[in-house]
């Protein structure tokens, strides 16, 4: 592919604090998801198995076993004294949502540092204010 191998032993890893035996396993998991693919011998160590366009950060959160999960009950519906909750439906859209935005951002957009904040988030904010203003109000009377 022409990309350097990536080493464990690296100083980036050192400065994230993250151990070498926690990145084995991480990068174990990344190679079975083909994802990543093992070079043996001097200069070895990982290269992408894809480009960087064709990897996205849910691949990788999907690899390592990361959940993606708001729900109460892991999605089995189990929630609220073995019954659904109210709120079920919610957290299992806003899953989906998630899982969709980060399929959404591949490698490349990141390196190229194309993910950007959304627009909404302004509204969000807007919306947060709002909503602690008429918290006060509500709480002076």
């Amino acid at each position: 592919m022409g990309l350097p191998c990536l080493r464990l032993d690296g100083l980036r890893f050192l400065r994230q604090k993250i151990s070498l035996s926690y990145l084995e396993q991480l990068f174990g998991k990344l190679r079975r998801h083909q994802l990543v693919s093992s070079v043996r011998g001097p200069g070895g160590g990982y290269r992408l198995a894809r480009g960087m366009d064709a990897i996205t950060v849910a691949d990788i959160i999907i690899a390592v076993d990361e959940p993606l999960d708001a729900t109460q009950c892991g999605g089995k519906q189990n929630c609220h004294d073995e019954h659904r909750c109210m709120t079920h439906d919610l957290w299992a859209n806003l899953n989906k949502r998630m899982y969709a935005y980060l399929d959404s951002v591949t490698l490349q957009a990141l390196v190229d540092r194309q993910v950007k904040p959304d627009a909404d988030m302004a509204v969000l904010k807007n919306i947060r204010r709002r909503a602690t203003l008429q918290v006060r109000e509500i709480a002076a009377v």
